[in-house]
């Protein structure tokens, strides 16, 4: 399980390595997203809270990155925070998620990334609830729900 100690590293130190690595041209990503998803994926955008449809499903599924179509997370550690975000506790698999530094806006937050295509999900916090106290607050336009057949 992912600590905020393990996060912290990871963004000064460096990523664990993706199983692959998807590159794309600007033109290429936006051939393939709508405007929002390129916006918040490409350009590093946050859609408004309480906006996204991702936000208040709690389907069971998978949630994968909606540029590459890599699993990020699943529904198990989807969790209310009432932030206006999706919000998960743990990434389904630790190389799954890739963590920068961002000092935009006047603050200092970590960033969260998929780990194969670079795109922008959100940011994370350690205000999650136990046993990690992590919360990765996540753009639904950077997401697909792949819903569990029965």
């Amino acid at each position: 399980m992912l600590t905020w100690k393990d996060v912290i590293n990871f963004s000064v130190k460096g990523n664990p390595t993706p199983d692959s690595r998807l590159e794309k041209t600007e033109t290429e990503w936006r051939a393939q997203l709508t405007p929002e998803q390129f916006r918040i994926t490409r350009q590093k955008g946050t859609e408004r809270p309480h906006s996204g449809e991702l936000c208040s499903i709690y389907d069971e599924g998978q949630y994968n990155c909606v540029c590459c179509d890599t699993p990020l997370f699943d529904s198990t550690i989807k969790f209310d925070s009432s932030s206006g975000w999706p919000s998960f506790t743990q990434p389904i698999k630790e190389n799954a998620i890739k963590y920068e530094k961002d000092v935009s806006f006047g603050m200092v937050r970590v960033e969260v990334m998929c780990n194969t295509c670079d795109a922008h999900l959100g940011h994370i916090f350690p205000d999650g609830p136990e046993p990690s106290g992590l919360r990765y607050c996540i753009n639904s336009e950077s997401m697909t729900l792949v819903k569990e057949t029965a």
